[in-house]
C-alpha cells in the first residue's frame, strides 16, 4: 500500500512558513540529494489549497534542469480544499468531503508514495488525525521568531518513531519519523 509522506524545512523554533527566506541557505548538495531521493519514491503530490496556489505560480514554468520540476509538473496533484480552487496546473484534481476516505482510496491505488511538499497546515491536520505515514524534516539551525509553526494547534500528543537521521555540514540535519500508530 502507498504511503502519505511529507517533507518540510523547519526552524529550531518550529517555523515552517516561507523557508526560502531562512532555510534554503542551509541546503547543500548533500541535503538536496536526500530530498530528491525521497521524491523518487513518490509518483503523486498532495497539496493544501494555499500551497497549490503558490506553487502553480512558479512550477509550471520551471525547466527539467530544476530539481523536482519534472516530478511536480508531471505527477498527479491532489488538492485538499473545501473551497473551490482553479485547477490550472496539469494533472490537478480537488479532494473534498471525507479526507480520510479519499486518502484511503488513493493509498489503495497502485503506485508509489504520495508526497506532500510543504503544505504545513495540511501536514499538521493529517498528523493530528492519524493520516500521515511519514514526516521528513530538514531542521535548520536558526530561530526565525515568527511565522506559521508546524505543531501549533495540535490537539493531542502524537508519538513518533525515528526512522532516519542525517547531519549536514551546514549545521542542519534531516530527520524522518513515522507516527507510532502508522
Amino acid at each position: 500500500m502507498r504511503k502519505v509522506v511529507a517533507g518540510l524545512f523547519i526552524s529550531l523554533d518550529g517555523v515552517v512558513e516561507s523557508p526560502e527566506k531562512w532555510g534554503f541557505q542551509y541546503a547543500n548538495e548533500e541535503m538536496w540529494k536526500g530530498i530528491v531521493a525521497g521524491v523518487a519514491l513518490a509518483d503523486a503530490v498532495l497539496l493544501g489549497r494555499r500551497t497549490y496556489q503558490s506553487f502553480v505560480k512558479v512550477w509550471p514554468s520551471q525547466s527539467s534542469e530544476v530539481p523536482m520540476a519534472d516530478f511536480l509538473n508531471n505527477s498527479p496533484k491532489y488538492v485538499v480544499s473545501a473551497a473551490p480552487v482553479a485547477l490550472e496546473w496539469a494533472n490537478s484534481s480537488r479532494i473534498t468531503g471525507d479526507l480520510a476516505e479519499a486518502l484511503t482510496k488513493l493509498k489503495e491505488k497502485p503506485g508509489k508514495n504520495i508526497q506532500i511538499p510543504g503544505s504545513p497546515r495540511l501536514v499538521r491536520s493529517l498528523l493530528n488525525d492519524g493520516l500521515l505515514d511519514e514526516l521528513s524534516l530538514s531542521v535548520c539551525p536558526i530561530v526565525v521568531g515568527s511565522g506559521l509553526r508546524l505543531f501549533d494547534e495540535m490537539t493531542h500528543q502524537v508519538r513518533l518513531k525515528l526512522v532516519e537521521s542525517t547531519t549536514f555540514s551546514t549545521g542542519a540535519f534531516g530527520v524522518t519519523y513515522r507516527p507510532e500508530n502508522a
